[in-house]
Parts: C-alpha cells; structure tokens; sequence
C-alpha cells in the first residue's frame, strides 16, 4: 500500500470573508490569471502552476461542522498560522506594483542572509504573503 503513496500537491484553500474580490485582489495584485469563479461566489481559483491557489467563504456549514470554524486574525499584530509565498525575478517591481494594488505593506524587500530578497505584504484578510526571489543554492567549494 505505502508504494502507491506519492502525492502531487494540489492546491492550497484560503479561507476569505469575500471570494470574488479576493480572487480580484490576487488576480490584479499579484499577476496571476483567474481560472475559475463559480456563480455562488462560494469557490474562486487561480492559475498558478503545478499548485493552484483557491479560495472559499471563512464560514460554510459543510467544514464548519466537520474541521470546525475558521478564525480569522484580529488585528495588524495577529496573523493566521499560514504565510503564502511568490517567487518573481524582479522582487521590487513586484511588491511595488502589488501596493500599488491594494496589498498593504509589511516590509520592502531586502537581501536577507541566506541571498533570497524578500519583501512581506498583507492581503485583504490579513494573510501574509512572502514575496521573494528564487533561492540561490548554496556555494560549492
């Protein structure tokens, strides 16, 4: 049975008070095309890849009853216990234009100590998001 277990990671689900103007916000913040919408409002996602980023309301009776509630971050000093990540080659065109966007700024990017650039912004529901260059693999001797 274990060698039949090779999983693809599917997608990640964001939890958001309103699907069609976070798929909006991503769509225009942050680059990506919107692959789909459904007419409920209740399922939005996003083309980003192998993965895709997908959305749904914070509060739904079908996982609420099931895995509990969804508790969103209080304040500026909280954050949900997820932190989303976008490589871009030019990381300061990116988190510009991604404030320019309606992203509130957390931090420019700047080169930290393991050579990737990262600059961090916040989303319309507080979630973080990581906005880095691809990591350079490390010297060889």
């Amino acid at each position: 049975m274990a060698s039949n277990l090779s999983p693809a990671f599917a997608y990640t689900v964001l939890y958001v008070k309103d699907v069609a103007k976070s798929v909006a916000f991503y769509s225009k913040a942050f680059g990506y095309t919107v692959r789909r919408l459904d007419e409920s409002h209740r399922w939005g996602e996003l083309e980003s890849g192998n993965t895709t980023i997908a959305f749904t309301p914070l509060h739904q009776h079908e996982t609420d009853d099931l895995t509990g509630s969804v508790h969103a971050s209080g304040s500026g000093h909280e954050r949900p216990p997820l932190e989303v990540c976008f490589v871009y080659s030019d990381v300061d065109a990116a988190f510009k234009w991604a404030v320019e966007n309606g992203a509130e700024a957390v931090s420019k990017p700047e080169v930290k100590e393991w050579g990737q650039k990262v600059g961090y912004v916040r989303d319309r529901d507080g979630i973080v998001i990581r906005m880095g260059s691809h990591v350079k693999p490390p010297k060889q001797d």
